[in-house]
């Protein structure tokens, strides 16, 4: 008599979002990029993603920040499955997704995801893959996925995949406030592009100012480092993130940045109580509709359970 094969149970993978502490954008490279440097921070906002065998592929998305999830070929979660199933000849799978991280905010929410599929599937076959092979297997797919796969807080350089780990002392608290609706991560690199015009752009450097400030694990000093060079670009496409910025500077935040490009904009405050009375502040004067309080560093994508039947 044939025995029929053993499935494996289905794995769940937790997985953070992103903050860039600094994003300075250089020159375009000749394929399209930009020279990057950023210094990426892992952030108490999580996506769960389970993986389980089955006979299609095949992809799901719920939560409350769920809307505008695309659920066909062009989810880059669904993507990363088939790019390491490409590579290592594994069954078709199916991802379910649990969103915690604003979509198209800036955080880097769709490359969790893939970094979750390729986490969750690493466990699911037992391929046994390494923490370099699962980034570089992201490198592929987005800028942001190396970096999810890992989490903690590093340097990226490159178009942002190149990765190199930064001491950071203590732990930062945040309060992020919620764009309505995204803003496409191209039109804004498009934008600073624009505005910048025939502005000669010389190669960028991570600031050894903000290497020093993590080093010493005071939001104080952290805090007038933070820089993104798509900030402008994004407040030209939205102005009112301009309003919000300054809204959060009133109401005591230590320092404000439009996250990556944006439209969320991450607050650094001093600690969590600070956090409390500044979400209720900005939710009460009616500066943005929605916020949510987050700490880092955090760990990167890593499994929470592996159910069995």
């Amino acid at each position: 008599m044939t025995t029929a094969p053993i499935v494996p149970a289905p794995v769940t993978v937790r997985v953070p979002a992103k903050v860039n502490l600094e994003l300075l954008v250089g020159p375009r490279r000749d394929d399209g990029y930009h020279h990057l440097a950023t210094v990426f921070h892992a952030v108490s906002l999580y996506d769960d993603v389970t993986v389980s065998v089955a006979d299609e592929w095949g992809v799901s998305v719920s939560g409350p920040l769920a809307a505008g999830v695309p659920l066909d070929g062009k989810n880059i979660a669904i993507r990363a499955a088939r790019l390491l199933a490409s590579r290592y000849d594994v069954d078709p799978v199916q991802v379910d997704i649990r969103k915690g991280i604003p979509v198209a905010g800036g955080m880097a929410g769709g490359s969790a995801d893939a970094a979750a599929t390729l986490v969750g599937l690493d466990h699911l076959f037992d391929l046994g893959l390494g923490r370099e092979e699962l980034e570089e297997v992201g490198a592929e797919l987005g800028s942001d996925v190396p970096f999810l796969v890992a989490g903690g807080t590093a340097v990226g350089s490159g178009r942002g995949e190149l990765l190199a780990p930064v001491l950071a002392r203590g732990t930062y608290h945040w309060v992020f406030a919620l764009g309505e609706g995204g803003l496409s991560t191209p039109a804004v690199y498009a934008e600073c592009d624009r505005l910048r015009g025939d502005e000669d752009v010389p190669e960028p450097v991570a600031n050894p100012a903000l290497m020093a400030a993590l080093r010493s694990g005071d939001p104080h000093e952290l805090a007038p480092q933070l820089a993104n060079d798509l900030q402008d670009a994004a407040i030209s496409l939205r102005p009112a993130l301009g309003d919000v910025l300054a809204s959060g500077m009133e109401f005591g935040a230590l320092g404000g940045i439009v996250s990556g490009s944006g439209p969320t904009v991450a607050f650094l405050v001093e600690d969590n109580e600070a956090g409390i009375d500044l979400a209720v502040a900005l939710t009460a004067s009616g500066a943005v509709r929605d916020v949510r309080r987050a700490s880092g560093p955090v760990h990167g994508a890593h499994v929470l359970q592996r159910r069995v039947d």
